[in-house]
């Protein structure tokens, strides 16, 4: 079988990158199409593949720039010639599942999301950009959403990485969909015999992941937090963090596995499309305090496996903390580790063989 995997851009390894790399394992052989490719920050086992980009690839400062230039995406998309292919994957977070299969192709959308930031994030994005930006971008948003909707019909089969994601294909695209969440590598995780006393925030220091709001809920309750990401709003939360709170600014794997082990919790107060880090630390064997909503409403089991809030604040933080130390002796981590496992990346490969097995069996019957 002939396989071609449609990646967004492959610039570096993060949570979209983690099911390529599965894909890659599950389909050896097959070639992949991105916009944007730097292969210094790609490990060995997916460059082995044959890598091939779309134009965007050298169009000037593409690496840097190639969120500006996504109006010419749908049109790179349409020019790749993948007629020989007998499965597409489609990995969908920017513009990718917008190829134009041949008729007895089976292509599959892994959706990480529609693009946020054309649909239902389209106003958190633009409001910080100056006015003349925020019509050209009206604009050109306005056509690429009837393109997106359109080139939903191109899809044989969504599979979306959680409910919340599922929920937003329905509502744009009027699709059904497959619950798949994200594989996560539970071996290369340790369960600590002890713990220590901080919670950790872990994670890119962007706005909508929301670390002001464990920076002010921890400012508030004087409790011991470690921060671990860089990110443009790392000085701004320095300027204003206790002493009680330690940002640590980007580290290795190895140390970030350390501090994973060994925390009373990990605060996830951000709306994640997955959510592949609060998979991590409940693959540590540590409980989750994460706002409820996005990808954590697929992954958490309240009281089992972590703390759900509903009031997206500081003060609601505050009372999620003092709610999960109420009940604290209650979480065991051989349990929490037990239910991350069905997440696990094998897990994964094995679920979506089936799902393609069905489908190519059910093309070959009609």
């Amino acid at each position: 079988m002939k396989v071609a995997i449609v990646h967004f851009v492959l610039l570096y390894m993060s949570g979209a990158e983690k099911v390529l790399e599965a894909l890659c394992e599950l389909y050896p052989d097959a070639d992949i199409y991105t916009h944007v490719y730097d292969p210094n920050n790609i490990p060995e086992h997916i460059k082995k593949h044959r890598i091939k980009t779309t134009f965007i690839n050298r169009l000037p400062m593409a690496r840097k720039f190639y969120k500006s230039y996504l109006p010419f995406m749908p049109i790179a998309l349409e020019q790749l010639n993948l007629a020989n292919y007998d499965l597409i994957i489609s990995c969908e977070s920017g513009p990718t599942k917008g190829i134009v299969p041949d008729p007895d192709t089976v292509h599959i959308c892994y959706c990480h999301s529609p693009m946020r930031y054309v649909w239902d994030m389209y106003h958190m994005y633009n409001k910080r950009k100056n006015p003349v930006i925020r019509f050209l971008s009206a604009l050109i948003t306005h056509s690429l959403k009837i393109w997106d909707v359109t080139t939903a019909a191109r899809v044989d089969q969504f599979v979306a990485n959680s409910h919340f994601v599922a929920r937003r294909i329905n509502r744009y695209y009027h699709r059904s969909s497959i619950i798949l969440s994200p594989p996560v590598d539970t071996t290369l995780f340790e369960v600590a015999e002890q713990h220590d006393n901080y919670y950790l925030w872990l994670g890119r220091l962007v706005h909508y992941k929301r670390p002001d709001i464990a920076v002010n809920a921890f400012n508030q309750n004087g409790k011991r937090l470690i921060i671990i990401g860089a990110g443009e709003e790392f000085e701004g939360l320095k300027s204003y963090a206790q002493p009680n709170i330690e940002l640590l600014g980007y580290q290795s794997f190895e140390v970030i596995k350390k501090y994973l082990s060994r925390c009373r919790a990990l605060i996830f107060p951000g709306i994640e499309d997955a959510g592949i880090i609060p998979m991590e630390a409940m693959a540590s064997g540590r409980p989750v305090i994460g706002f409820d909503k996005g990808g954590v409403q697929t992954t958490i089991i309240d009281g089992l496996s972590g703390v759900l809030f509903q009031d997206q604040s500081p003060a609601g933080l505050v009372k999620a903390i003092e709610r999960f130390e109420a009940m604290e002796d209650h979480f065991d981590s051989a349990k929490i580790t037990a239910h991350v496992v069905q997440f696990d990346r094998e897990n994964f490969k094995v679920s979506f063989n089936q799902i393609v097995t069905k489908l190519i069996s059910e093309r070959k019957q009609s």
